[in-house]
C-alpha cells in the first residue's frame, strides 16, 4: 500500500517466538455452508421465512450492538432520486442481527427492479425521534459519545456485506455532490447522504464458472503481481475493455508464456477510485490535479463487491459475473489467481483534526466500535496503518466480516490465495487503547484467518495460499519472519540485504553469510517455528516503490515530476538504489542480476508487473495517485526491453524444469538417518569450501554454492551458481561436477552474453571439469549444470 511512513527505515530484527499449538482448522464446506446459512449476513432474494434458497422476497440482515434502531431505505436508481421505500428492522437480542424481510412484489410495484439499498441507524449518541426527517437534527446528542458511538441517521450506510456496490462515496455516478456530505461535526452532521451515497445492490445467484481451480504448492509457484487496470489499459493488442477484468482475461495466455504461475492483483474489492483523473497532461491535465487519486486501490470501501471500475459490463451484477469469467481464463491456462486485500483499514479514515468530525458512510454509521480500533478515552481512533485508524482486527464479529469475505472470494469468486496488506495489525491482541502483535495469540485474526480458510498443504492441493505483508508503522508491527504456521510472508530482509550488496558496497556491509542466508531460503527467518523455505516471498521490488529497472536507473526518488509520471508524495528516501554510474550495459545486467536472485533462490519469486522488460516509472517510487499512461504497461518494446523479457523467460522455464531450485524444505546436509547429503556447499572463488571466517567478513563480495540436484530426483547432476559482488572480474574455480561430468553454462548475466540468447536451456557450452577456471566479470552471475 502506500507507506509514507515505511520502507527501509524500520529495520527491527525481531526474535520468533516459538512453535505455536495448531489451531483446529474447519473443512470447506463447512465455512461455505456456514456463508450460505439463513443467518448470513448482507442483503439476498430468499423465501418469506428469509431461507436465502427462494426467490419470492429480499431479506436484510445487518450486524449492530450499540444500534437503537435501524431502518433499510430501498432506491430503483444509484444515485440522484430519493429512495422508493424503507422499512424498519428488527433485532435478535442474541445475536445482534438486525433483520426484514420484503416480497419481491411489493419491491416491483413501487417500480424496483434493480434493488439499491441503504441503512440509516441510530444509538445512544443520535436517539430516535419519531419527527425526525432526512437533513434534521432531531434526537441528536453528541457527533461522538463517551463509549465511541458515531451514529447519525442523516448518513445513509453502505451495508458492508453488500455483494456489489453502486459506485464509489466521492464518484461522478453521485451527481451534485461534496465529500462534506458524509461528515460529522457542527457544520456538517445534518447533510443528508441518500441522494449520493454508494448503495449496496441485491443480487441474484449467479451461475458463471470460475473454472478448475490450479492445486499447485506454493513452492513451484512464480508470482506476478500487477494493477488489473494497469495490465492492459495501456496495451494497444486489447481492442475491447481495456483496463477491465474481461481486458486482462485477454493476457491470460502472455502471461502462461512468459511462465508465471500465479497472477498477484493489487486491490479488487470495492475502492474509492472512481473518480482518477485519467486525462493526458497534452489535453490540458495540470501537473498537482493528481492529488486525492487512489490508482493502486488501497483504500476499501466494501470487502465482498469486485471494483466497479475495473468491469466492462457495469450493470447489475455485470462485475461478478466478468471478474469470475476472468478467472477461469487464468485457471484454464493453469494460473492461480490471488488477490490483495486491506483488512487493516477502510476507506472511512479517522478523523477531520477534531474528534468530532469524521467520514461517515458504512462501518461507522453501525458500530464504531466493534469495527475500529479507538484510543482509550473513545474519542478517535489507534492508527498503526498511516491512513488514521486501525480495522478492530481483534473484534469477534469484525474477524468474522474478514473470514466471510474471504471465504466468498474464495468460494464463490474463485480466487486461489490473498496477500494481506500491513499484515501485522491482523495480529494485534488490543481492541482499544493499544497496539500489540502477538503471533501466539489463538484469538487473532491471523489465526483465525489459518483455522477458518485452511492455507494450501506444502505439497500442493486444495485451499489457499496467505501470503502476509509483514509490517505496519510503529509499534512492533515489523515482523517479517515473525508470524504463525500457516502464513507464507513477502521477504523484505531478501530485498535489503541484496539490494545493499549490489548497489551500496562499501556504504552497507553484508556477510557472504548473510547472502547465503538469503539465497538458500532464509532459514534464519523462518525455520526456527517449523516454517519452509516456500513461507519466504522473494523479491527485489513490488508496486510498492521503485521498478526493477528503476531501482538500478535512479540514484533517488523523483515523485514531483510532472503528468504522466507525476505528481506524487511521499515514497521512501532510502532506497538502496544505485545507477550504476548511468551506464545503460550496467544497469540491464543489474537489473538480469536482480531477476537472477530471484529465480535461483529457495523461496517463491514474486516480480511486478512489466518488470519482465524493464518497465521505468522514471524514478518515481510512490505512484499510488497515478492513474496514468506512465502507470500503465506498455507492450512497444525496444530491442533490449524484448532482451530481457527473454531472459526473464528462460530463467523462469530453468526454474521450472529444476526442483532442486524449489525445495520443500531447508537444504540439508545429512537426512533423518545421519546419511551425509551435500544437498547444497557454499565456495570461496578459489574452489575451496567456504568457512565461518569467510562467511562472517564482509569485505569479501564473492559467492559460489554447488547444489546436489540428484538429491531432489533430477537427472542432472549438479546445479553451480557464482556471483561476483566486486565492481571488478573475480576468477571461480569451478568444483567437482561428478563422476564422468562436466561443466555446462546456462547463463552468464555479464555483458558480453547479452542477447536473445543469453540463457541457453540446452546448456550446450562445455566448460570443462573440476578444477576449471572461469572469470566473472564485475558484479555479474554465472550458473551452470553439470552432465
Amino acid at each position: 500500500m502506500r507507506k509514507p511512513l515505511l520502507g527501509f527505515t524500520l529495520m527491527l530484527a525481531l526474535a520468533a517466538c516459538g512453535t505455536q499449538t495448531p489451531v483446529q482448522q474447519a473443512t470447506g464446506e463447512e465455512i461455505r455452508q456456514e456463508a450460505l446459512s439463513p443467518t448470513a449476513l448482507g442483503a439476498r432474494y430468499t423465501d418469506s421465512t428469509g431461507t436465502v434458497t427462494g426467490t419470492t422476497h429480499v431479506t436484510f440482515r445487518v450486524y449492530s450492538s450499540k444500534a437503537t434502531r435501524i431502518e433499510v431505505y430501498l432506491y430503483a436508481q444509484a444515485a440522484g432520486a430519493a429512495e422508493k421505500l424503507k422499512y424498519t428492522l428488527t433485532k435478535d437480542a442474541a445475536t445482534s442481527i438486525w433483520k426484514v424481510t420484503v416480497p419481491v412484489s411489493t419491491l416491483t410495484g413501487a417500480g424496483i427492479s434493480t434493488v439499491y439499498y441503504g441503512y440509516r441507524a441510530w444509538g445512544p449518541n443520535w436517539t430516535y425521534n419519531s419527527s425526525w426527517t432526512k437533513g434534521s437534527s432531531l434526537g441528536f446528542v453528541s457527533d461522538v459519545d463517551s463509549a465511541g458511538n458515531r451514529f447519525n441517521p442523516n448518513k445513509l450506510l453502505l451495508d458492508p456485506y453488500a455483494l456489489e456496490v453502486s459506485h464509489d462515496p466521492n464518484s461522478p455516478t453521485s451527481g451534485n455532490y461534496t465529500g462534506f456530505v458524509y461528515a460529522s461535526g457542527p457544520t456538517h452532521r445534518t447533510k443528508d447522504s441518500g441522494n449520493v451515497a454508494p448503495k449496496g445492490i441485491v443480487l441474484k445467484t449467479d451461475t458463471t464458472s470460475y473454472g478448475t481451480k490450479p492445486t499447485r504448492a506454493l513452492k513451484d509457484d512464480v508470482v506476478y503481481e500487477v494493477h488489473l487496470r494497469g495490465l492492459t489499459k495501456g496495451d494497444s493488442s486489447i481492442t475491447s475493455c481495456a483496463g477491465t477484468y474481461a481486458g486482462a482475461a485477454q493476457k491470460a495466455a502472455y502471461l502462461q508464456s512468459l511462465g508465471i504461475t500465479a497472477v498477484e492483483f493489487l486491490p479488487v474489492q470495492e475502492t474509492d477510485n472512481d473518480s482518477n483523473d485519467v486525462t493526458d497532461a497534452a489535453s490540458g491535465k495540470s501537473a498537482t490535479s493528481t492529488n486525492g487519486d487512489n490508482y493502486w486501490g488501497y483504500m476499501t470501501v466494501n470487502y465482498f463487491a469486485p471494483d466497479r471500475r475495473y468491469s466492462c459490463d457495469k450493470s447489475a451484477g455485470g462485475p461478478t459475473k466478468e471478474f469470475k469469467a476472468m478467472v477461469k481464463a487464468f485457471h484454464d491456462r493453469g494460473i492461480k489467481v490471488f488477490i490483495d486485500v486491506v483488512y487493516n483499514h477502510t476507506a472511512e479514515g479517522g478523523t477531520w483534526g477534531t474528534p468530532d468530525t469524521s467520514t461517515i458512510y458504512s462501518f461507522r454509521g453501525l458500530d464504531n466500535s466493534t469495527y475500529y480500533s479507538l484510543t482509550a478515552d473513545r474519542q478517535n481512533f489507534w492508527d498503526n496503518t498511516g491512513i488514521g485508524h486501525n480495522y478492530n482486527t481483534r473484534n469477534a464479529t469484525a474477524q468474522k466480516l474478514i473470514i466471510d469475505s474471504l471465504k466468498h472470494w474464495r468460494d464463490e469468486l474463485g480466487i486461489d490465495g490473498f496477500r494481506f496488506d500491513l499484515a501485522s495489525v491482523l495480529g494485534n491482541t488490543c481492541e482499544h487503547g493499544c497496539f500489540n502483535y502477538d503471533k501466539m495469540d489463538s484469538n487473532t485474526a491471523l489465526n483465525k484467518i489459518v483455522a477458518n480458510v485452511p492455507p494450501r498443504p506444502a505439497a500442493g492441493g486444495s485451499g489457499v495460499d496467505l501470503i502476509a505483508e509483514p509490517w505496519a508503522i510503529g509499534g512492533n508491527s515489523y515482523q517479517v519472519g515473525n508470524f504463525p504456521s500457516g502464513w507464507s510472508e513477502w521477504n523484505g530482509q531478501f530485498r535489503d540485504t541484496l539490494r545493499k550488496d549490489q548497489n551500496q558496497m562499501g556504504i552497507e556491509a553484508i556477510t557472504p553469510g548473510q547472502l547465503a542466508s538469503k539465497f538458500a531460503g532464509s532459514s534464519d527467518l523462518y525455520e526456527d517455528d517449523g516454517r519452509k523455505p516456500w513461507n519466504s516471498i522473494n523479491f527485489m521490488v513490488a508496486h510498492d516503490g521503485f521498478t526493477l529497472k528503476d531501482l538500478y536507473s535512479c540514484n533517488g526518488k523523483n515523485n514531483t515530476q510532472p503528468w504522466p509520471y507525476g505528481v506524487s508524495d511521499g515514497g521512501e528516501d532510502n532506497n538502496h538504489s544505485w545507477d550504476q554510474g548511468n551506464i545503460a550495459t550496467d544497469q540491464r545486467k543489474a537489473a538480469r542480476n536482480g531477476m537472477a536472485f530471484m529465480l535461483l533462490s529457495a523461496g517463491v519469486p514474486m516480480f511486478n508487473g512489466g518488470d519482465e522488460f524493464l518497465r521505468s516509472q522514471k524514478c518515481n517510487n510512490n505512484a499510488y495517485n497515478l492513474d496514468s499512461s506512465g502507470n500503465w504497461l506498455n507492450y512497444t518494446l525496444s530491442v533490449d526491453q524484448s532482451n530481457f523479457k527473454t531472459f526473464t523467460q528462460n530463467m523462469i522455464a530453468f526454474r521450472k524444469a529444476h526442483p532442486a531450485l524449489r525445495p520443500a524444505n531447508f537444504y540439508s546436509s545429512v537426512d533423518n538417518n545421519g546419511n551425509v547429503m551435500e544437498q547444497l556447499r557454499w565456495f570461496k572463488p578459489d574452489g575451496n569450501v567456504a568457512d565461518a571466517i569467510y562467511f562472517n567478513n564482509a569485505s569479501n563480495h564473492a559467492l559460489a554454492y554447488r547444489i546436489d540436484a540428484t538429491e531432489f530426483g533430477e537427472t542432472t547432476q549438479a546445479i553451480y551458481v557464482a556471483y561476483n559482488g566486486w565492481s571488478g572480474a573475480v576468477n571461480f574455480v569451478l568444483p567437482w561436477p561428478g563422476t564422468g561430468k562436466n561443466w555446462y553454462r546456462v547463463t552468464d548475466t555479464c555483458t558480453w552474453a547479452e542477447g536473445a540468447g543469453q540463457v541457453d536451456l540446452n546448456a550446450t557450452t562445455n566448460l570443462g571439469g573440476e578444477w576449471t577456471n572461469y572469470s566473472v566479470c564485475g558484479r555479474g552471475v554465472l550458473v551452470l549444470v553439470a552432465k
